[in-house]
């Protein structure tokens, strides 16, 4: 008995003869890019060769973290000479982190007023180079600090190689230098690696203090303004985010720049909890699950979703539609 199958497979298509008609579609498009490039004030030379790449950057990275982590995210297990492979790869990433720079740069030069030199890419380098080692101290505080906090963890080493929070600070810390040194594309491009990689979604300009640790990770948002303290732990789905900030006539959005929290030393923050705007969360404190909070938080304090309705049955009806709307 054959088998036939009740799927109607369509009928091959001669590649001699497009069922489309290529030359409009192709007009309409350029129309597209043409306008689009007028209203954005865009330059053809800075849409071609002007903006760092993605995929050399993910190239950059291999070769970075390889330069940190020979052992385990490199190549240099069994080499008698791990320091000469070390400066083998960083000496690969550097060379190709310092073209990006300077593409951004050039794309910059393009957009303002200010002009940037290709010295001004090289001074972001040889800072960011001489960072490197203490780059490699603030994850080994993450990874110790990840370690101890997850018994299912059986190493370090496995920390480093299979959780994503390790390669979130990772991606993180050196996202973080560049921005700080004047290289925000290349910075945000990195964290988006990260956060393609991962779930985990870390602004290169939120400052994070030493070990920091995200447990299980997926749907973690820390904004750009954010600062954490050392010791802090995160759960899954927690979003260190910003209220909705209208723009008035004196500032814009972009101009009002504190607007992330400010979680403090020591504090734990429970699965799915949103803490937004310029809030403080105090040292010590422990944010239970699916917590809401837009306001500050004393240091030691426990807020759990029990207290919130009490705070918000306390102040009356429409407490909540107030906390909701603010």
């Amino acid at each position: 008995m054959t088998y036939s199958s009740p799927i109607q497979r369509p009928e091959p298509v001669d590649a001699a003869l497009p069922p489309w008609d290529l030359a409009p579609i192709g007009s309409a498009l350029r129309e597209a890019r043409t306008a689009w490039r007028t209203a954005h004030h865009r330059h053809l030379e800075v849409g071609v060769d002007g903006f760092p790449s993605r995929r050399r950057i993910v190239a950059v990275l291999t070769d970075l973290c390889a330069g940190l982590f020979p052992q385990r995210l490199g190549e240099a297990r069994g080499l008698a000479d791990e320091d000469g492979y070390v400066a083998a790869v960083l000496d690969r990433a550097l060379r190709g982190l310092l073209e990006q720079v300077r593409l951004e740069l050039r794309y910059w030069s393009a957009e303002t007023t200010h002009d940037f030199t290709d010295h001004a890419a090289d001074r972001i380098l040889r800072l960011f180079a001489a960072g490197l080692p203490e780059i490699r101290r603030l994850i080994d505080t993450d990874i110790e600090a990840a370690y101890l906090g997850d018994p299912a963890a059986r190493s370090v080493d496995e920390i480093l190689i299979c959780y994503p929070c390790a390669l979130a600070v990772i991606h993180h810390r050196i996202a973080h230098r560049l921005h700080g040194l004047g290289a925000p594309l290349v910075a945000r491009i990195i964290s988006e690696i990260a956060n393609s990689r991962t779930g985990i979604d870390i602004h290169p300009g939120a400052t994070i203090g030493p070990s920091f640790f995200i447990d299980h990770g997926t749907g973690v948002v820390i904004g750009e303004t954010a600062i954490v303290g050392a010791r802090v732990r995160i759960y899954q789905a927690v979003t260190l985010g910003a209220r909705r900030l209208p723009a008035d006539k004196e500032l814009g959005v972009r101009e009002r720049y504190a607007r992330h929290p400010i979680v403090e030393d020591d504090v734990i923050i429970y699965a799915g909890a949103t803490i937004l705007g310029r809030v403080t969360i105090g040292a010590g404190s422990t944010i239970g699950g699916n917590v809401w909070l837009v306001e500050d938080v004393p240091p030691g304090s426990l807020v759990t979703q029990g207290e919130m309705r009490h705070r918000i049955a306390t102040r009356g009806p429409l407490a909540l539609d107030d906390a909701l709307s603010a």
